[in-house]
């Protein structure tokens, strides 16, 4: 991934700042001790109070001493590090393709623009089921599979490990965000029974333009929820709601980021929003990642939740399947397109 590739070039309204913006506010960093153990009601409301909040004004935010073993977490960045330091060959060796989207991946597109990374992905429940194709009247159903490389030889235990404590956590949010609609705790766990959640293990190698390219072109997260550790070497982005400027995620030790997905927008019609964000690369340092995106099942019909649906606030999107949005996104991951993907204002309905 050394060379300069044009590929990889932004438009120059999508290119990177090399100063990033100074902020008087960053993205607010949330404690759950007081959630977990024991929790108290008093302080539990606070904490849900100030998680709507986060969810209204940013679409993001931090948490900390959050449950997940610190240990377990230096252990899957530790063999993820391993393996993306290995040889070529061993990687492709595991390497994704349209028959299986699951394994290594070096040459993902957003936006139709080459992403500076390169890629892990496996399921949270293995096997999961998504539609074998985009087709509305396609009924039939494709088996997905994780497929695990033979280096390192803890890098499989590591993985599942790791992503078992992270749905625990994932669980917990979505049920302080259901609480802060307004909403029972489980009011959304039954969404998720046959989830097609997945982790991805993102390295970002040094690049030469980072003035050019980007780790991650700017993109909304299409599925619930996302939560991601990343390194301390930061990139991550987020496009302010309320000026549009780009703003650096600044890594907070241990912390996990957690950003609201198109889904929980529907959701919550229109209440929360997915937010733009993205990832800006380093000229020096390698970066890495692990998001966990928390996804529904395939059947899942996504449309805004009753409870939230009055006269005065009527639905604002038509209900789609999840299935088959996702099917429809995945076409893009292995050809470039001409045409925009498919996004959730495509359901929207129209105000007029």
């Amino acid at each position: 991934m050394g060379e300069v590739d044009p590929a990889f070039v932004q438009a120059i309204e999508h290119r990177p700042r090399l100063e990033p913006i100074e902020v008087a506010e960053d993205i607010p960093v949330i404690d759950l001790s007081t959630v977990l153990n024991p929790p108290d009601h008093n302080t539990t409301q606070q904490i849900i109070t100030r998680i709507g909040a986060a969810c209204e004004t940013w679409g993001f935010f931090q948490v900390v001493n959050h449950g997940v073993p610190a240990d377990l977490r230096r252990t899957v960045a530790a063999v993820a590090k391993k393996f993306f330091d290995g040889s070529s060959e061993e990687k492709r060796k595991v390497k994704r393709d349209e028959v299986n989207p699951m394994g290594y991946y070096e040459s993902e597109h957003t936006k139709n623009v080459r992403d500076w990374k390169e890629v892990f992905d496996f399921l949270v429940h293995d096997p999961s089921q998504i539609p074998a194709s985009h087709e509305p009247d396609d009924k039939e159903l494709k088996i997905l599979t994780n497929q695990w490389p033979h280096f390192p030889a803890d890098f499989r235990e590591a993985c599942e490990d790791y992503a078992r404590e992270v749905e625990k956590l994932a669980y917990k949010l979505l049920e302080l965000i259901s609480m802060s609609l307004g909403l029972s705790a489980n009011r959304l766990n039954g969404y998720f029974k046959d989830q097609t959640s997945f982790l991805r293990l993102n390295h970002y190698p040094p690049c030469p333009f980072p003035h050019l390219a980007l780790g991650v072109g700017h993109h909304k997260d299409a599925g619930g929820l996302t939560v991601l550790a990343q390194d301390d070497v930061g990139g991550l982005e987020v496009r302010r709601k309320s000026d549009r400027e780009w703003i650096p995620v600044k890594p907070t030790p241990d912390a996990y980021i957690i950003n609201v997905g198109d889904i929980v927008q529907v959701w919550s019609n229109e209440k929360y929003e997915s937010v733009e964000h993205r990832v800006v690369v380093n000229s020096t340092k390698e970066r890495f990642s692990i998001p966990f995106f928390f996804n529904p099942a395939n059947y899942t019909m996504v449309k805004p939740l009753q409870e939230l649906v009055n006269e005065k606030n009527p639905a604002k999107y038509r209900e789609y399947n999840w299935g088959k949005f996702l099917a429809t996104r995945s076409r893009s991951d292995f050809k470039k397109r001409d045409v925009e993907n498919i996004q959730i204002y495509h359901f929207r309905v129209s105000d007029n």
